[in-house]
């Protein structure tokens, strides 16, 4: 089975990245908008049950909450034509990301972290183009406090749905 690493922010940031989503996401019905931590990776149930789970425990334990900014939305072109809220550089959110791929977690990245939440995707260069333009002189004043992330699973639907959430408590 598929699994992922998430955090989702908090209503109000998820309002806004959804009032551009349901119309340019293309995996709008599939996931909340959310930060993704550790990209899909296969495992079983009693190696989440007894190996993943702990160490995600541990992680949270030990990681306080985080807070972020988005100012403005960026881009992954040339590689992708996907739009994004952009994080704020953010230490502590980077050293959350490394955990989730050290220890038990340990995997390759399939892409460096750069913290974003995604706002349109699978989109052609014409609509990518008219998008963008309308979007980057946009400014945001969006702020956030993350306090937990979730262990998701990807249903037959190819949907996200929550696994466990795990509060981080900054011990």
């Amino acid at each position: 089975m598929k699994y992922g690493i998430a955090i989702f922010p908090s209503k109000k940031v998820q309002d806004e990245a959804n009032s551009y989503r349901k119309r340019y996401d293309s995996h709008y019905a599939l996931v909340p908008p959310h930060i993704t931590l550790k990209y899909p990776f296969e495992s079983d149930d009693e190696e989440i049950e007894r190996t993943i789970i702990p160490a995600l425990d541990e992680i949270a334990k030990k990681t306080r909450p985080i807070d972020i900014e988005v100012k403005k939305v960026g881009s992954f072109k040339p590689a992708a034509n996907v739009l994004y809220l952009k994080i704020e550089p953010n230490e502590d959110l980077h050293r959350l990301s490394e955990k989730m791929h050290e220890g038990a977690l340990e995997g390759e990245r399939e892409h460096t972290f750069v913290p974003h939440i995604t706002i349109a995707q699978s989109l052609s260069d014409d609509e990518f183009s008219d998008i963008y333009e309308s979007l980057r002189m946009s400014k945001f004043d969006l702020t956030d406090r993350l306090d937990r992330f979730q262990l998701l699973y990807q249903l037959d639907n190819e949907s996200w749905s929550v696994y466990e959430t795990f509060r981080l408590k900054g011990e």
